[in-house]
């Protein structure tokens, strides 16, 4: 008997939304035309421009639905959870399939051809209501998320005049600082004055100007095409956190590493990433304004790199933990722009990971990111 996976318990394939009222010789019927194809991560299952010759239900793993935006990069619409149909719009339209799917980690799918499929709907009408309402739902999602994005676009765009008017001001008097530290380092520095002191002044002012830049390219909407060379994830791990935690011990906070950060080689933005380190423990000690403590832990999975940090503050507030991830979402901040989580969303996806939280009774706020592994040479 065919079957496929959701989440974590076994359906059968006549438990589906589309095959639930099939009678037993329709289901016999499906099951026969069923092929089912595996596909590596990454692996482009169809892309934008082919026939459409067939539906797909994901068995296991996870999908990315995605249309080209630009010259070089893509938009991704939606991801397909298993149990899931997609690719349905083929079905009722005899045109090249308008966006592509591709796996997003190893990822198992049951394929049923066009054809076939046209002759289970001219049997069961059941079964061609049912469809066409999982295309008018799969619409109406992509319309809401059109309509989101074309607000918060407008939104980014009146921030960027305001941040491209801050930048230009600020960019001249930073580069003034970094001269002059530089040069007192030089000078001082033969007389045996502490030359570290110049040397965190010039850190800083690198750290301004990355976040000054960081911001602009956000609020433009763009982004600079990111080099990312192999480089030893705990190494890295390991620095940043040195340097986090002088500042976060100035706020009354203790920072603990329950266990190493894994030594294993990842494509990484050193610049681009510890941003994310960055902004993921501002939020905490924000959260925690009497002091607390921030706990790291990792993890080595079989293809990517799991990164978590826990605080002990009071956690995510409901009403916004939907919403999190979104350009100007906060909540219980004076200061708060609602812009650094996500920058650290886009910064985590543009190193091809993924970034989530979740919330559970009596603990802080828990966010969690993977970034896979640099693959074999």
């Amino acid at each position: 008997m065919v079957f496929f996976l959701k989440c974590s318990s076994v359906v059968l394939l006549e438990d589906n939304n589309l095959f639930c009222h099939l009678n037993p010789e329709e289901l016999n019927t499906l099951r026969t035309s069923v092929r089912e194809c595996s596909f590596a991560a990454q692996q482009e299952i169809f892309k934008e421009g082919d026939a459409g010759d067939g539906v797909y239900v994901l068995k296991e793993g996870l999908v990315e639905i995605s249309v080209r935006a630009g010259r070089v990069g893509r938009h991704v619409f939606t991801t397909i959870a298993p149990g899931e149909v997609f690719g349905e719009m083929a079905v009722i339209e005899d045109k090249p399939r308008s966006a592509g799917a591709t796996a997003r980690k190893e990822s198992q799918v049951y394929f049923i051809p066009r054809e076939k499929m046209l002759t289970l709907m001219q049997r069961s009408p059941a079964l061609t209501l049912a469809l066409l309402r999982e295309v008018s739902h799969r619409l109406r999602a992509f319309n809401h998320q059109y309509l989101r994005e074309v607000l918060q676009a407008e939104r980014l765009a009146v921030v960027g005049r305001f941040a491209r008017s801050i930048v230009h001001d600020l960019k001249n008097p930073l580069n003034i600082i970094s001269l002059t530290a530089e040069v007192a380092s030089m000078a001082q520095g033969r007389g045996g004055s502490p030359e570290k002191a110049m040397t965190d002044i010039r850190q800083q002012v690198e750290r301004i100007n990355d976040l000054v830049g960081e911001i602009l390219d956000f609020t433009q909407g763009t982004s600079p095409a990111l080099v990312l060379p192999p480089l030893n994830y705990g190494q890295f791990v390991q620095q940043v956190l040195e340097e986090i935690r002088a500042e976060v011990s100035l706020k009354r906070v203790n920072m603990e590493v329950e266990n190493p950060p894994p030594e294993a080689t990842l494509l990484l933005n050193p610049k681009r990433l510890r941003r994310v380190f960055f902004n993921l423990v501002h939020n905490a000690t924000d959260a925690m304004s009497s002091g607390g403590t921030i706990l790291w832990r990792f993890q080595l999975a079989p293809t990517e790199v799991l990164t978590e940090i826990e605080d002990s503050g009071p956690g995510i507030a409901p009403e916004i933990a939907d919403e999190l991830f979104e350009a100007f979402v906060t909540y219980g901040k004076v200061n708060g722009t609602g812009l650094g989580l996500s920058i650290c969303k886009k910064i985590i996806e543009d190193h091809r990971g993924w970034i989530k939280t979740r919330r559970e009774p009596g603990r802080g706020a828990i966010f969690t990111f993977g970034l896979p592994l640099a693959p074999a040479s």
